[in-house]
């Protein structure tokens, strides 16, 4: 039991080493609640009057479209997912286990890129509106147009078919872990296979429905490409417009505060919703309940309906940027500005993950050292940059590099005569920290879920042959947690790679990346131009996919 007194053995018994790792996690917490606590600062620099403005012309519209718009999206993620995750769980047809993980392909495009796609192919000049016109005898877009893409249905729509996995991925692990006896029990007493679903598995996997709903929820607020793109006023482009266009930084500061409670407001909605929902696990290992064999005809209407969401969340998209990237390859080829992009995208994304790999390893690490309820609470402060929209962690940061950069030019002047500029954000450090701040919270997960695997005793091993705090973690804690770093590395570079509002708001002058450049070409209406751009994010963006269809619940079963 050396392992058992070895876990709440206090810091100091450990010495100095663990107090430094503690110091570390103190430090990259602080860095991440910095930019709050910096737009706490700017809103209460407003001008009189300027939060009467806002709250009676600005606010009432976005939250009015910002709700609507989540709303929308939250009932149709929560519907396609939970079915989605029912059918492929529930019931065996030819093309089930291919299903499997192709539902999780739409998290391969980010939402930009697919109402960038529709927003050209569904053009009135587009091909899928000119093939309709074609077929019905008419020439011209006044003769016959479908209705606008451009409107808060489109938006949800499109949303919704990118976000349902969100759902889909968190339910069909409850689903595949519930109990072959809980339906049989539920059978016994008169309930037919039908009603299970409705009466045994869907109130099982509320809180599954429930986390992932909030992350699509949380992905939709924090979109700034999208909404903008299909005309849909939300909160996120108006601070973007009252910052960017107006220059009105208190304004905005006030605005993304109003988004912060909103984001609060969600996260303790979906705890309060399951905050009765009690689950025992027996000490026997739970057999899952045998798919429901469905016949010839009904097999292939379900892998159809299946691949519906896959069709038009990912395949459809998919294909028609890949046409228009080689058609567009082959008339000019890659040019330099393109390769330049790409460039800037991969340097950059790379630094970016080494640093969130890094700074997520000593949060992880220390908690390890430390198991105290104090970690606990650096944890979640370290963690909270992934539930604040992109923008508003932008924001936040921009108002602490400017004050900082400032700073440095004064003193830099007073020293040496000479002005660096802008520091921070001229050489993009500072969106640098803004990946950071955004996307710790994957890496600090992902090592403490590799750490989690690592015996307690092993940690008493190595003490016992002289080995210290950090020569654990060299010698024994790394080695055996490279594939969860690994794969942390690969979830933050993608997410780096994709990510649009913090990139567009902190990137430093003349400097573009392959998301840039895709909504700066897609704001012009020159679609063509960015079709390389796009398709490349989405090749990336594959790459978790492929992780989670492999080491996701079920990968390897039948």
């Amino acid at each position: 039991m050396a392992w058992v007194t070895d876990r709440i053995r206090p810091a100091r018994s450990l010495g100095f080493g663990a107090w430094a790792w503690i110091a570390a996690s103190l430090l990259v917490a602080a860095l991440v609640l910095v930019p709050v606590l910096a737009l706490l600062w700017q809103a209460a620099q407003g001008s009189e009057g300027l939060w009467s403005h806002l709250a009676r012309y600005v606010l009432p519209h976005a939250l009015g479209q910002t709700a609507i718009l989540m709303g929308g999206v939250g009932v149709l993620t929560a519907a396609i997912g939970t079915s989605a995750a029912w059918l492929v769980t529930a019931h065996d047809f030819p093309g089930r286990r291919v299903l499997e993980w192709a539902l999780l392909l739409p998290l391969a495009v980010p939402t930009y890129i697919v109402a960038y796609a529709y927003l050209d192919l569904l053009h009135p000049l587009g091909p899928f509106q000119t093939l309709v016109r074609a077929a019905l005898g008419h020439d011209s877009p006044r003769a016959f147009r479908l209705p606008d893409i451009r409107s808060m249905t489109g938006a949800i729509l499109l949303l919704s078919l990118v976000l349902y996995p969100y759902v889909y991925l968190p339910t069909r692990a409850m689903f595949m872990t519930q109990a072959a006896n809980l339906v049989e029990v539920a059978r016994t007493l008169g309930t037919s296979r039908r009603q299970v679903f409705g009466r045994v598995a869907l109130p099982l996997a509320r809180p599954a429905i429930a986390v992932g709903v909030s992350l699509a929820l949380m992905e939709t607020l924090n979109d700034i490409g999208a909404s903008e793109f299909l005309g849909v006023r939300s909160l996120t482009i108006s601070v973007y417009t009252t910052w960017v266009t107006r220059s009105d930084l208190p304004g905005a500061a006030q605005i993304s505060l109003a988004m912060l409670l909103l984001v609060v407001a969600l996260v303790s909605l979906e705890r309060w919703a399951r905050r009765r929902q009690r689950y025992s696990v027996s000490g026997q290992r739970a057999r899952s309940f045998a798919r429901e064999p469905l016949g010839r005809g009904a097999g292939l209407a379900a892998l159809a309906l299946g691949f519906l969401p896959v069709f038009f969340g990912f395949l459809l998209p998919a294909l028609y940027l890949a046409v228009e990237a080689w058609q567009r390859f082959q008339f000019a080829g890659l040019s330099d500005r393109l390769l330049a992009e790409a460039r800037n995208s991969f340097v950059l994304s790379a630094l970016a993950t080494v640093a969130v790999l890094a700074c997520g390893l000593v949060v992880a690490y220390a908690a390890r050292v430390f198991p105290q309820r104090g970690m606990q609470l650096v944890h979640r402060a370290a963690s909270i940059g992934y539930a604040m929209p992109g923008t508003i962690l932008a924001l936040g940061i921009l108002i602490a590099s400017a004050g900082l950069d400032r700073w440095i030019g004064q003193a830099a002047g007073a020293l040496f005569g000479v002005d660096p500029g802008l520091v921070l954000i001229g050489s993009g450090l500072a969106l640098g920290y803004a990946y950071l701040a955004r996307f710790l919270a994957i890496s600090i997960g992902s090592v403490e879920a590799g750490l989690t695997r690592i015996p307690r005793s092993y940690d008493q091993s190595a003490r016992t042959l002289g080995q210290g705090v950090t020569g654990m973690l060299r010698h024994v804690h790394l080695p055996l947690s490279r594939p969860a770093l690994a794969a942390a590395g690969l979830l933050v570079f993608v997410d780096c790679m994709k990510e649009l509002p913090a990139t567009l708001l902190l990137r430093p002058l003349n400097f573009e990346t392959l998301a840039t450049h895709l909504y700066g070409e897609a704001a012009r209406g020159t679609y063509e131009e960015a079709a390389i751009a796009a398709w490349a994010i989405v090749l990336v963006g594959i790459l978790p996919v492929i992780l989670l269809a492999r080491v996701g619940p079920g990968a390897s079963r039948g």
